[in-house]
């Protein structure tokens, strides 16, 4: 069986940048030693905005400017850019929430083949759960896991609430 993992958006501002936090932080040399360990396909979203973010309908409930690209905070964090280095993987951009355009390329990628999907990275209660929760609408009978110890939400309540969200929705939590 084919493995795929999903590391979502691991970005600079997401653990030590504008939206960045303490738990975002601390799950960062798990999610390296993820990815070193991991043999299969690996993708990563890339929360992408741009100068007009202020003037989008995100930008107006969440105003607090993030991951502008080319910005520092749009870039990888270091330490999981330099793991991802060592391995072949699909970066793609979003420019919201979650991302259809990941569903479609997974899709792409597997061929028919059987396969399961791991889910990582930041945040548990925005963008992990929504790409969960596509991912799962796409590929109803494929195993989905997210592992929690990988993962960091907003707030640790927020972010436990995300879990249980994704339980109650037949996603593993791990």
């Amino acid at each position: 069986m084919k493995k795929i993992l999903v590391v979502v958006d691991m970005q600079k501002d997401f653990v030590d940048g504008a939206l960045g936090s303490r738990e975002a932080a601390a799950i960062v040399p798990a999610v390296v030693r993820k990815i070193e360990a991991f043999d299969g396909e690996i993708f990563v979203t890339m929360d992408t905005h741009f100068d007009h973010y202020m003037d989008t309908a995100e930008g107006r409930k969440l105003p607090v400017p993030h991951c502008i690209k080319g910005t520092a905070g749009w870039q990888l964090d270091a330490r999981v850019a330099a793991a991802l280095r060592q391995k072949p993987y699909t970066s793609i951009e979003k420019n919201t929430f979650g991302s259809v355009a990941l569903a479609e390329q997974i899709r792409d990628a597997v061929s028919g083949e059987d396969f399961a999907l791991e889910v990582i990275g930041l945040c548990t209660d925005i963008c992990v759960v929504s790409n969960a929760l596509i991912l799962k609408a796409s590929f109803p009978e494929t195993p989905i896991a997210v592992d929690a110890s990988c993962c960091a939400g907003v707030t640790v309540d927020r972010h436990e609430a995300a879990l249980e969200t994704m339980r109650s929705c037949q996603i593993d939590v791990r």
